[in-house]
């Protein structure tokens, strides 16, 4: 297994849930982490918990230039970017007939256009060194539909689309990682509004969920293989009935 330690790892959507534990974890590994997200607060408060060798930048990952801002703050902390995860997502359901516009606009421009951004801020970097490894997480929602997820689902097919196609262009040179998590206990969906949807799943509560201690072996799984070795679609479902 490749050695984590010393890797320079950009994370989006770093502030809580999986991209926040699985920071903790990279940095016991010896990683030099660069958390991104919105919220400052606990971006600060999670680098007091790893060490020096972490650093923040405020990121709105809808914005083509602190995507830029965040690979060019790493490069100019630590000299290069070894992996980009473009984590950040959210996830506000609600049914086509309730035309909450609003909240489809905002899932596209994070679920689908932050990723697109992390990728065109960092791959220049990564194809002049020849080395690099790129993640990005969809969901089992971007392989099945469920009422009420059409829109999620629709960005997170398209993130399956964009990275198996990332892969096929740069793929000799590139790792390109696509996490399909099934529903994990963290924020997401914390952001629904609808009524209707709430009177279905309530607030997720009954639904079977992972750790964000899944996703972090996932992430540590694909980041450790040896240099020849690319790990490019993970999929993971807690056990029991599941909305997908």
């Amino acid at each position: 297994m490749e050695s984590i330690n010393n890797k320079v790892i950009v994370i989006t959507g770093a502030s809580s849930g999986m991209g926040a534990a699985t920071a903790r974890k990279l940095g016991q590994l010896g990683a030099k982490v660069v958390l991104a997200a919105r919220r400052e607060d606990q971006l600060k408060a999670l680098i007091n918990e790893i060490d020096d060798h972490a650093m923040y930048v405020r990121t709105d990952v809808s914005k083509q230039g602190d995507m830029d801002n965040l690979i060019q703050q790493a490069i100019g902390r630590f000299g290069q970017v070894d992996v980009l995860w473009n984590n950040a997502g959210i996830m506000p359901l609600s049914f086509f007939e309730e035309g909450q516009v609003s909240e489809w606009e905002r899932m596209i421009d994070i679920n689908i256009k932050g990723v697109l951004y992390g990728i065109n801020a960092v791959l220049p970097h990564m194809l002049e060194r020849g080395d690099g490894h790129i993640l990005a997480t969809s969901s089992m929602g971007g392989l099945n539909t469920f009422p009420s997820g059409g829109v999620y689902s629709c960005t997170k097919f398209a993130v399956r689309a964009i990275m198996e196609t990332l892969r096929k262009e740069v793929g000799e040179k590139i790792k390109v990682t696509t996490i399909y998590p099934g529903t994990v206990a963290t924020e997401l969906g914390h952001d629904i509004t609808s009524p209707n949807v709430r009177a279905l799943y309530g607030n997720l509560d009954g639904i079977p969920k992972m750790d964000s201690e899944a996703i972090v072996n996932a992430v540590v799984y694909a980041l450790s293989q040896p240099g020849n070795i690319t790990v490019n679609d993970v999929m993971l479902r807690p056990l029991g009935k599941t909305v997908n």
